[in-house]
């Protein structure tokens, strides 16, 4: 079995990844409420074929805080970073929510460097995917307890009971409150208000990169109808739902993830080479 280990991608600010595996690279990026621990039933396994590596982005986890507002495009900037400090002149993508627009957002920029991506449970912009109404309240319930004087950990079972899906485990519940319960309390913040406040919708049908599309059948933050019109507007798309799962498939249901994610990425190996 590979070895994980956490390095440091030098840069300002300094961001912190896990790491193991050979061959072709593959990039986990977590969602806004996550870190780089949500993908530990994935480094494993694709690092048996892959260089798997998971990011805490920045602000996130072992990563640095930094000065001043969150441009998101500072999110693609890091990516770069990474990609360059593992000598990739391409990769493989798997980004979850936030860290599959991070994804989108990259892809135009660096359209070169991408192999192809995974998005799961993610959406191309908050225009073209949430009402106003959702939008002010997926700030609401993120944002305004902790301006208000709570910390991280008093928002996150409320957070997490909304990502879950309704027969999730005790421990996956619990798996969510711990990441949350971690947020850098003044980054999460510009973060989130960042993330809704960046107006750029991706351009789905000049995709063209493979893309697999990975949602969770009982996510209702981004319900698979978002994935269904993801995968009609990218040319070369394949939508894939994983029943019984909520907003993280990927620890709801860790097999079945990996599985069909994997096989996707050793379909398009070459693309890497």
């Amino acid at each position: 079995m590979a070895v994980i280990e956490t390095v440091y991608v030098p840069g300002n600010p300094r961001l912190a990844v896990d790491h193991g595996g050979e061959g072709p690279l593959v990039v986990f990026m977590h969602g806004i409420g996550g870190n780089r621990t949500n993908w530990r039933d994935q480094l494993p396994y694709f690092a048996e074929r892959y260089h798997a590596v998971a990011w805490d982005a920045r602000g996130y986890g072992l990563s640095d805080d930094y000065d001043g507002p969150l441009d998101f495009a500072d999110f693609s900037a890091d990516l770069l970073r990474v990609l360059d400090h593992f000598r990739a002149e391409r990769a493989f993508l798997v980004g979850l929510s936030m860290g599959g627009r991070i994804a989108q957002d990259f892809y135009p920029r660096h359209g070169d460097r991408v192999a192809a991506m995974v998005l799961c449970d993610t959406f191309p912009g908050f225009d073209a995917s949430f009402t106003p109404e959702q939008r002010a309240e997926f700030v609401r319930l993120r944002k305004e307890p902790l301006v208000n004087g709570k910390e991280p950990k008093d928002i996150a079972p409320i957070v997490a009971t909304t990502l879950v899906s309704s027969n999730a485990p005790d421990w996956v519940f619990q798996r969510l409150v711990e990441s949350m319960s971690m947020l850098h309390k003044e980054s999460y913040i510009k973060t989130v208000e960042a993330t809704t406040h960046y107006n750029r919708v991706a351009d789905l049908p000049n995709i063209k990169v493979p893309v697999l599309l990975v949602y969770g059948e009982e996510d209702r933050l981004t319900p698979p109808d978002i994935g269904r019109r993801m995968a009609a507007a990218i040319p070369n798309a394949e939508l894939h739902i994983i029943p019984g799962a909520g907003h993280l498939p990927n620890i709801e249901k860790p097999r079945e993830f990996n599985e069909k994610v994997r096989a996707f990425l050793d379909a398009h190996r070459d693309l890497a080479a």
